[in-house]
């Protein structure tokens, strides 16, 4: 019995709070060991164990698990796991406060065997199951398993909770896709950079081997099987449409890959959820959307790149969650609201907000319209504008890889501000954007953005969105949106391809945000047909758009404005 409760000694929490979790710790290090897990199929899963020590010693007993489906278990940058950013890389710090941390490498990467068929597949989900289950049956393991994971470790661990493993108890997420096609082809648009690792048998060959395979024999075999994997750039540039199908994995694997597809499965298995997001990753609106179809989920979103969080203690969340679901100490967490947000330039003080209902209920959705050159109150007051498509549009500071950000390229589009703000303005939540376009080809992509120009002219982009024009019909969703967004089924037969001269409509959501435009600021709306992160661009010639503002296509975008207390 003493074993068995090694885990789960403390009945009281420590003094706790939303980003505030400090108890003592019970062990003073961790001992690593390294290993590999057989599959059902004869793949080796390689797998790294940290374990709470005393004196250097590994301590005997039984302890919650907390396990990572990762890239390699050395979780070095250069092993392809991903930048060292965040406090993702220090949950092994857990273990002196009494958990068992595991790595486990996913087939066909790092120090694991096997080939990757897509990113995400059912392959790894049934992986996740029977490493989840083998976790929990471990001699140092008390039966309660959490997981955790980033980006793509992220949808990792979305993916175990579609399995409903029976040992599972608790997953925190962050920076995920709940839909794959709305993540990594926004509007239609390839314009993103998740299209995972590319690595030769040399890179594979400088991992740091499992344990008892100091002479890499294994590690040589796993290099020459990773070659076999899929290319994730390849497949994505076969799937246009959400329901296109790809050779290369003989699957419509946008729907294969996505947690939205076993939302019900998630739904069953009744797992807690806690998710993060940032203001500045592109996948911030999948946080919202993954919110709104699992009940009781968890949201945490600061004014943070992809898998980061800057200044927030976001390791002493996780613990926090994690000592509530994997341990039973009352930590508070379930007391909480279940969303906290940041409003960026809020007053010093009360930046941190905390809801229950995302649209927030005081929102007030305002149109600001377009007319050319400005923002006006009023519908129908300019003339057309064409511009050409700049394909070689550069953003040199714009950084790369999964924290690449949107910048403001003068002269590309567009540009339309309105009046100097008389008064701090909030603006929290998805803009919606209503254009009236055409052009001289079958279709464009078209990009909007919200930008803050401060006084000095300076212009920071706040938020975006994106449509490819024949790609614009709506349709219901399949899964719950938050209120007003609307949704594109994008599917083969839905293409509507432009006529020219014809002018169609375009509605589409931007990416949710929450930020005061500043008294003596201006709003800006900029609207282009191309944006620096396109990759594999599938209309050949820049096209020549046309953004109307007349009556009869009346350009507009409607702000989710939060009313200042007072009125």
């Amino acid at each position: 019995m003493a074993a068995l409760s090694a885990g789960t000694a403390h009945a009281q929490a420590p003094q706790s709070s939303f980003g505030h979790y400090q108890p003592a710790a019970t062990y003073d290090g961790m001992a690593s060991s390294s290993r590999y897990v057989e599959m059902r199929d004869g793949v080796k899963l390689a797998i790294r164990v940290d374990r709470p020590t005393r004196n250097g010693q590994p301590v005997d007993g039984r302890f919650p698990v907390i396990w990572h489906h990762t890239l390699s278990i050395s979780q070095q940058t250069v092993d392809g796991a991903g930048e060292r950013v965040s406090d993702y890389r220090r949950i092994q710090e857990l273990t002196r406060y009494g958990y068992v941390v595991v790595q486990v490498a996913r087939r066909g990467n790092g120090q694991s065997t096997g080939v990757r068929r897509g990113y995400h597949d059912r392959n790894e989900a049934q992986d996740a199951f029977d490493m989840t289950q083998w976790l929990a049956s471990q001699p140092w393991s008390d039966g309660k398993v959490g997981v955790y994971g980033c980006s793509n470790t992220g949808d990792a661990a979305m993916h175990v909770m579609t399995m409903r493993p029976p040992a599972l108890k608790a997953v925190f997420a962050g920076c995920f896709s709940w839909n794959k096609y709305d993540a990594f082809r926004r509007g239609g648009i390839f314009a993103q950079w998740g299209t995972g690792p590319t690595r030769t048998i040399e890179d594979d060959m400088k991992v740091s081997p499992v344990d008892g395979d100091e002479n890499k024999v294994i590690l040589r075999q796993a290099a020459e099987e990773h070659q076999l994997s899929t290319p994730l750039y390849d497949m994505w540039k076969q799937l246009p449409y959400r329901d296109s199908w790809s050779s290369l994995v003989a699957s419509r694997f946008w729907a294969e890959g996505s947690a939205s597809s076993y939302a019900d499965q998630i739904r069953l298995g009744g797992v807690p959820l806690y998710i993060q997001g940032g203001w500045n990753d592109e996948l911030r609106d999948q946080a919202f959307i993954a919110h709104a179809n699992i009940p009781g989920s968890r949201v945490v979103i600061g004014p943070w790149k992809h898998c980061n969080s800057d200044d927030f203690a976001l390791l002493e969340e996780m613990h926090r969650f994690y000592d509530r679901y994997l341990k039973g100490i009352d930590t508070g967490v379930e007391k909480d609201a279940p969303i906290h947000y940041f409003t960026v330039n809020a007053a010093p003080g009360t930046e941190w907000r905390a809801t229950t209902d995302w649209p927030l209920r005081q929102t007030q959705m305002r149109a600001f319209f377009l007319d050319g050159a400005k923002l006006s109150a009023a519908a129908g007051r300019g003339k057309p504008v064409t511009f050409t498509a700049n394909y070689d549009v550069k953003c040199p500071d714009a950084g790369s890889g999964s924290q690449v950000q949107p910048c403001h390229v003068a002269g590309n589009g567009v540009s339309m501000a309105g009046a100097v703000l008389p008064a701090d303005t909030e603006v929290t939540g998805n803009a919606i954007a209503d254009l009236w376009i055409s052009a001289d080809q079958p279709d464009a992509n078209v990009f909007a953005y919200l930008e803050d120009v401060g006084p000095d002219g300076a212009v920071h982009v706040v938020t975006e969105g994106r449509l490819k024009a024949s790609l614009r019909k709506e349709a219901p969703s399949p899964w719950k949106m938050p209120a007003g967004v609307p949704w594109h089924r994008a599917y083969k037969a839905d293409a509507q391809p432009l006529k020219p001269g014809e002018a169609v409509r375009l509605h589409f959501d931007m990416m949710p945000t929450s930020w005061v435009f500043r008294k003596g600021h201006r709003m800006q709306i900029t609207v282009t047909g191309s944006d620096h992160r396109e990759r594999a661009r599938d209309i050949a010639t820049p096209p020549r758009i046309t953004v109307y503002f007349d009556r009869a296509h009346a350009s507009s975008v409607a702000l989710p404005v939060i009313p200042a207390k007072g009125g």
